[in-house]
């Protein structure tokens, strides 16, 4: 058998280990700036485009969000170069409502409506479910709501009970829908985030709106607050209640605990209105929850008698980062007795002259189809009947905000122009004063989150 030649030896040659290590530190270096170029802590924070009314400084104001251990879809990714009309701010809605409600929640959306903002209606599990399909049926018939896409209806619907934590899961339900977007990660960019019932109607149009937060921090929290909730305390705070509603599919009385328990220490207890406006950063803060403030304290206000007046004002108040944002104003108009009852007064046109006055972009409690709804929509929105409120974005060149409406019966703004474009009115006039009262030396930090003597 034929044996195979042998292989040639190759023949040595010494390795330059200084060529090796030049190599290796090339290698190493390249790896650091790759770690680098990908840590949150290296990417660089986006400004502000309106400039900051802050007035004096305040500790704590500044907050560089911590590393979230989430994935990395939820992280935001940093973004190009805004357009002009970026500067102009986007709200979030939500408008919610029970049984009987629907026709009051089309006409309060209508009155609120520009196709910049976004829109969550939720039509409580009392109502029907003819009246939530009726619902979503005239979002998808309306020519400009259908075309925006802007408008979401709650299919399943949460149970409410008004005076148990129920009505804070659903509007924390909504707010996570519109930061997570309908399968799609994030949700569209939104700046403020505003809750409303279907009792509740706009003084103002939206470009009267957008106008004047326009022109402010975009971190600013409008929260009526206190921090002495006086009889609240032993009527509210230290019963333990549990509300049926949050695993029933029909509403009961709240069960009541005979055992009370004492004011908690590890945080301060606010107290205020049910009504507000959030910056993004502060809902993002309440659904993800980094240092895990939102949820402990959600847990405590889960046997809370009408949650929805202390759960969010014990959050920004007692979070570092947040305390410092808050304006002391629901920005509502609401007739109470004196001392305030449970439940406000229904107004009327008897009311116009104050609700006008206050400068409030907001009203509430209003009855179904009052007369002094229509005032509004003649007066101050130019709004027809079954139209949405004209204003700078309407495409047939109709004028928002008191004065000019529709012609012939016919919807000025059946189609969406330039949405950047803005028409404020004396609606703009009356918010900006309120604003910059409540943004003055003497109103604003001196009112922001104080811890009061209850003494």
């Amino acid at each position: 058998m034929e044996s195979a030649a042998p292989c040639p030896r190759a023949h040595a040659h010494p390795v330059d280990l200084r060529w090796l290590l030049s190599v290796a530190a090339g290698g190493l270096f390249a790896l650091l700036l790759v770690l680098l170029a990908t840590s949150p802590s290296f990417r660089l924070a986006s400004t502000s485009p309106s400039p900051r009314l802050f007035l004096g400084p305040a500790s704590g104001s500044s907050r560089a969000r911590p590393p979230l251990f989430v994935e990395p879809a939820l992280s935001r990714p940093a973004a190009p170069s805004p357009p002009a009309s970026a500067s102009l701010p986007r709200f979030a809605y939500l408008i919610s409502g029970s049984a009987g409600d629907a026709g009051m929640m089309r006409r309060c959306l209508l009155a609120l409506y520009h196709p910049r903002n976004r829109y969550v209606l939720h039509l409580d599990a009392e109502a029907p479910d003819a009246d939530r399909a009726g619902l979503a049926a005239f979002v998808a018939a309306h020519p400009v709501l259908a075309a925006a896409r802007n408008v979401r209806v709650v299919e399943k619907a949460n149970l409410v009970t008004y005076r148990g934590p129920t009505m804070v899961t659903t509007t924390l339900h909504a707010a996570a829908a519109l930061l997570w977007g309908e399968g799609r990660g994030r949700g569209a960019d939104w700046d403020w985030f505003i809750n409303l019932s279907a009792s509740d109607y706009p003084l103002v149009t939206q470009d009267d709106l957008m106008h004047v937060f326009s022109k402010l921090p975009r971190d600013l929290n409008f929260i009526d607050h206190t921090s002495n909730i006086s009889w609240k305390a032993f009527a509210r705070a230290m019963p333990v209640i549990i509300d049926p509603a949050l695993y029933m599919k029909k509403k009961g009385d709240l069960f009541w605990v005979p055992e009370r328990r004492s004011l908690p220490t590890a945080f301060k207890l606010f107290t205020g209105s049910a009504w507000m406006v959030l910056s993004r950063a502060f809902v993002e803060y309440l659904i993800w929850g980094w240092d895990n403030l939102p949820r402990t304290v959600l847990m405590y206000y889960a046997n809370f008698i009408s949650s929805p007046e202390g759960y969010f004002h014990t959050v920004a108040c007692n979070a570092d980062g947040f305390r410092n944002t808050t304006v002391n104003s629901d920005l509502h108009f609401i007739s109470w007795d004196n001392p305030p009852m449970q439940h406000p007064h229904q107004l009327t046109v008897g009311d116009w002259d104050r609700m006008l006055g206050s400068g409030a972009p907001f009203a509430r409690k209003f009855r179904r189809d009052d007369p002094v709804l229509d005032r509004i929509d003649a007066d101050i929105l130019a709004r027809g009947p079954g139209t949405v409120a004209p204003g700078g974005w309407c495409g047939r060149g109709a004028a928002g905000g008191g004065g000019q409406g529709q012609s012939n019966g016919t919807d000025p703004c059946a189609a969406v122009g330039d949405a950047a474009v803005l028409r404020p009115g004396p609606g703009a006039e009356r918010l900006q004063r309120l604003v910059t009262s409540l943004l003055s030396e003497e109103n604003f930090r001196p009112r922001q989150c104080v811890v009061e003597n209850e003494n």
